[in-house]
């Protein structure tokens, strides 16, 4: 009988990071796009994942754990989108005054949360979030958001590379099929951070305040 794919991994992509003293939260791309029924990036896991967040979310402010945000905005011409919007063509949508642009109402950021705007899968690429994350002395970088093969995967690749300690909470990752969620998050847990039980950051969280 062959191996499956832990016992292929085992002893060479299973080791933990674990949690930093100085966490963040980047909620990613929790837009209406991803959580409205006929939207072009309907997917019920983002709903869910959504839904998860809440608790979490809550508990981080609780802590007073920075929280920051990320979503999507293009220039009506599309032309900020490059490459990107070509192979994606639905991205053209997300444009300032879209309601589908916006924040899902269920996870709306407070006052003192930062919002950045980005235009590429990384919410490290092209943005502020490197200087900002520096400037507050974060270790750690709690994923949260959507796409999980998408935007988190993108991240949780860029924030290990930059020297950030990766924890995905696992039921507050969201895509539009189990199948490309289940394997990213296989191998974010892998190769670039750890992928947890929603509950275990909630304690961790907890522990901090």
């Amino acid at each position: 009988m062959s191996e499956n794919r832990e016992q292929n991994y085992e002893g060479v992509f299973d080791t933990n990071i674990g949690f930093g003293t100085r966490p963040a939260v980047i909620v990613i791309d929790f837009v209406n796009a991803y959580t409205t029924k006929g939207a072009s990036f309907f997917g019920q896991g983002v709903v869910d994942a959504v839904d998860h967040s809440v608790p979490l979310l809550a508990a981080a402010r609780t802590a007073k754990v920075p929280i920051i945000y990320t979503k999507v905005l293009y220039h009506p011409s599309g032309m900020d989108g490059g490459l990107f919007v070509k192979k994606v063509p639905a991205l053209r949508a997300l444009v300032a005054g879209e309601p589908l642009a916006e924040i899902d109402s269920k996870i709306t950021p407070e006052p003192e949360d930062l919002v950045i705007v980005k235009n590429y899968p990384s919410c490290f690429f092209g943005t502020t979030l490197q200087s900002t994350l520096m400037g507050l002395g974060i270790d750690t970088l709690v994923l949260i958001g959507c796409s999980t093969s998408g935007c988190v995967r993108a991240a949780a690749i860029d924030a290990i590379q930059y020297g950030y300690r990766v924890i995905v909470p696992r039921e507050c990752a969201g895509d539009r099929h189990d199948a490309p969620h289940d394997a990213n998050l296989f191998d974010i847990n892998a190769k670039y951070g750890d992928v947890v039980p929603k509950a275990k950051v909630i304690d961790y969280f907890q522990e901090l305040g």
